[in-house]
């Protein structure tokens, strides 16, 4: 008996995602092993680049991330390697929720007159 797309699909609250997202990321680093710093140092790279048009947005969109994720704004600065092992999953955990509830967006924004 074949399962059908629809069965298959479980609706979960911002809360259950943010759990999960966090439980895949604790079981993919035992046992896999899988380290992100390379992916982790590409984003803060991108995020920071000067010469992107929307520099001063991603910085403070950076900001919110490192916000939510309770380091300090004298932190804010910081490159990736520099975290501590505490502020690296607090960050993963801060973007886990991000992914989370973007997820909740709607799907076709647009803008009032």
């Amino acid at each position: 008996m074949a399962i059908e797309g629809d069965s298959m699909l479980v609706e979960l609250t911002a809360g259950q995602r943010v759990s999960a997202l966090n439980h895949v990321a604790l079981i993919r680093a035992q046992l896999m092993g899988d380290n992100c710093e390379k992916d982790m140092v590409r984003f803060f790279s991108e995020i920071r680049d000067v010469t992107d048009s929307n520099y001063q947005e991603n910085k403070r969109a950076l900001s919110a991330i490192l916000f939510l994720a309770n380091i300090g704004k004298d932190r804010h600065e910081a490159d990736f390697s520099e975290l501590t092992t505490d502020e690296r999953k607090a960050l993963i955990c801060a973007m886990n929720h991000l992914k989370a509830v973007v997820s909740l967006f709607p799907k076709r924004m647009t803008f009032s007159n």
